[in-house]
């Protein structure tokens, strides 16, 4: 595994370490703004969320480190990198929860290409890292969709 063989792998990763940034503070957002009578259950599964985005994020960036390259590191590169969009301050509880599943649709299909990249490149290490977050991302997204339906 060369250092070029790395190299899509690690734009990939790039973008998703950009997007998690983006998730991650979308999440602080909705954290510190949510409001009504689901607050105490959305404010602590938000905190839940950005506490594990923050973990992938660190490891992500450390994953593009073990690859020899150089992680983005200012929010400049994140808002111009990034699929993920900042949020407006004023949704209410279930469109900040469907905005998070539309978060989710994005990571995930980054995460996707990440995967490609990787096994283009014979990149083990990036693989296993990438193939629990989609599991992990995956049954996060039908628990926030199972509570979103209107019933």
């Amino acid at each position: 595994m060369g250092l070029n063989s790395n190299s899509k792998t690690v734009a990939a990763l790039n973008i998703l370490l950009a997007d998690y940034h983006m998730y991650y503070q979308k999440l602080r957002n909705f954290h510190w703004n949510v409001t009504g009578r689901n607050f105490f259950e959305l404010h602590t599964k938000f905190e839940e969320l950005y506490e594990d985005a923050k973990l992938k994020i660190d490891e992500i960036a450390e994953r593009i480190l073990t690859l020899h390259a150089k992680p983005l590191s200012n929010y400049s590169s994140y808002l111009t990198n990034s699929s993920i969009e900042e949020a407006e301050t004023t949704l209410i509880d279930q469109e900040m929860v469907s905005t998070i599943l539309e978060d989710h649709h994005t990571l995930l299909k980054q995460l996707k290409i990440v995967i490609q990249k990787a096994e283009e490149a014979g990149d083990e290490g990036t693989l296993d890292i990438t193939g629990t977050y989609i599991g992990e991302l995956e049954k996060t997204s039908w628990m926030l969709h199972a509570w979103n339906q209107r019933t």
